[in-house]
C-alpha cells in the first residue's frame, strides 16, 4: 500500500496484491500522479483499475484522462457516476454502496459513508492470495456501526484525522464551512478518528496511517498524539504514522508483527 498523497488538495491510494495494482481515487492532476507512481518504480500502465470513493474533485481530478491514456477501468457507485461527468464520460462501471466487487487479486467491500456527496463509500480490500485486509476510511463525518464492523480484523487501516476541533473553531474558515466540516456529513476530527481506531484496534493490526489532514486546522504531530492517546490501552502494537499531502508515503505492508510500542512517526 502506498498513499500517493492525501489532503484537501488531492487523494490517491495505490494497492498491490500479487500481480494486481488498484488505485483508490485519483484526485491529483494526471502529471502529478504519474510522477509519484514512477517515483516508487510503478509504471501507470501496470494499474488495472481505479475505484472512486466519491465525486469530489480532490478524489476524481485525474480519473478520466488517466483512464483514457492508460486503459484503466473506472469503478464507482451509481450516485457518484451520476454526479460526475468525467466518470460517466469514461464509461465507469457502476456498483451500489454496500456491494462487493473483485478487481484482479483484490476483493472489495464497500460501505456507505456519511459525507456530503451523492453516494460515498469507505472500502475494505482483501487480498485473495494472502488474506491481508486493508481498510480505507476517509471523508466521513461519523463512523456508524456498519463502518466500525467493516473495519474490524484489518491488517492495515487508512484513517481520516482531518482536524483538531479547537484549531477548526479558531481557524480561518467561515462559520458555515466550519459547521460543514465538523458535521455528521463532513470529516472526522482527531477525536473521532481516535474513537474509531480504539474500536477496531487489535494485536495483529500492523499499520494505522492517518490521512486527509487539514493543512489549516491540524498538524501531523497533533493528529498522531491524539490518536495515539486513544489507542494507548488497546492491544495495538503496530505502527502509527501520518500521510503527506505532497509526498508519497509507503510502502506499507502487513509484515511481521512488531511487539513494540506505537511509533509516532511521519511517514515520508
Amino acid at each position: 500500500m502506498w498513499l500517493l498523497g492525501s489532503g484537501s488538495r488531492g487523494n490517491a491510494v495505490l494497492l498491490e496484491s500479487g500481480d494486481s495494482r488498484l488505485l483508490i481515487d485519483a484526485g491529483f492532476a494526471p502529471s502529478i500522479l504519474v510522477e509519484r507512481m514512477r517515483s516508487v518504480d510503478i509504471e501507470p500502465e501496470s494499474i488495472q483499475a481505479v475505484l472512486v470513493t466519491h465525486e469530489h474533485t480532490d478524489h476524481v481530478r485525474g480519473v478520466r484522462v488517466l483512464c483514457e491514456r492508460y486503459g484503466w477501468t473506472a469503478h464507482a457507485t451509481v450516485g457518484t457516476i451520476t454526479a460526475c461527468r468525467d466518470l460517466a464520460g469514461c464509461g465507469a462501471i457502476p456498483f451500489r454502496a454496500g456491494d462487493g466487487l473483485s478487481i484482479g487479486d483484490l476483493d472489495i467491500l464497500s460501505v456507505k459513508s456519511s459525507h456530503d456527496a451523492a453516494e460515498p463509500v469507505v472500502l475494505v480490500a482483501t487480498s485473495r492470495s494472502t488474506g491481508a485486509r486493508t481498510g480505507i476510511a476517509y471523508d466521513l463525518g461519523v463512523a456508524g456501526q456498519s463502518v466500525i464492523d467493516a473495519m474490524r480484523d484489518l491488517d492495515m487501516l487508512i484513517l481520516e484525522a482531518n482536524h483538531d476541533e479547537l484549531m477548526l473553531h479558531g481557524g480561518p474558515y467561515p462559520a458555515s464551512v466550519r459547521a460543514r466540516i465538523a458535521g455528521r456529513h463532513g470529516h472526522l476530527s482527531n477525536g473521532r478518528a481516535g474513537q474509531l481506531a480504539r474500536e477496531v484496534a487489535h494485536r495483529n493490526l500492523r499499520q494505522i496511517v492517518l490521512a486527509h489532514l487539514s493543512e489549516k486546522c491540524n498538524t501531523p504531530r497533533t493528529a498522531l498524539s491524539d490518536v495515539n492517546s486513544a489507542i494507548s490501552r488497546t492491544k495495538f502494537t503496530g505502527r502509527l504514522s501520518a500521510a503527506s499531502q505532497d509526498r508519497v508515503a509507503g510502502p506499507f505492508e502487513p509484515g511481521v508483527r512488531r511487539a513494540t510500542a506505537v511509533q509516532l512517526a511521519l511517514a515520508l
